[in-house]
This record gives C-alpha cells, sequence and structure tokens, in this order.
C-alpha cells in the first residue's frame, strides 16, 4: 500500500480532509444542485419571495453538503471493505 494510499484509508475510515479532486467536484456539483432545487422550492412557498429564496436555498446548501457527504462517505467505506484503496 502506498502513502497516499494509506492517507486515503486514515482519513475515510477515522476522519480528515478528503483531498480526492473527483469527490470534492462531485460534492460541490451535488450542493450547487441541491441550493438550487432549494431556492426554488423556497421562493415559490414563501410569502415573500426575497426570503423564501434565502431561506430556501440554505437549506438546500444543507441538505446537498450532508446528503453528498453521506453518500462520500457510504461510497468510501464499501470501497474499502472491498480492498480498493485509491
Amino acid at each position: 500500500m502506498s502513502a497516499r494510499q494509506a492517507y486515503n484509508v486514515v482519513t475515510d475510515l477515522g476522519g480528515g480532509p478528503n483531498v480526492r479532486l473527483k469527490d470534492n467536484l462531485y460534492q460541490g456539483l451535488a450542493i450547487l444542485v441541491c441550493m438550487l432545487i432549494g431556492a426554488g422550492v423556497g421562493m415559490i412557498i414563501a410569502d415573500e419571495m426575497m426570503l423564501g429564496l434565502i431561506a430556501g436555498g440554505f437549506i438546500g446548501v444543507l441538505v446537498g453538503l450532508f446528503g453528498s457527504g453521506i453518500f462520500i462517505m457510504v461510497y468510501r467505506g464499501l470501497s474499502h471493505a472491498r480492498g480498493k484503496h485509491d
């Protein structure tokens, strides 16, 4: 196992910053999409359009952040269980 693979195992299973570009790009895209959807829904639902836009966008960011983070955590955990330590 290389030093990079050992670092990935430690950060994926024990905690720490994820330095994989692909994971970070996917997470950023998921956050952006969820923010836009949340802002649109908030704008439609709220009585005041600007307040709904801001609140919905913020809630969308949180949903995107936690949802994509949990997905990446489970995906990387299963990958390590299969022996893939890229």
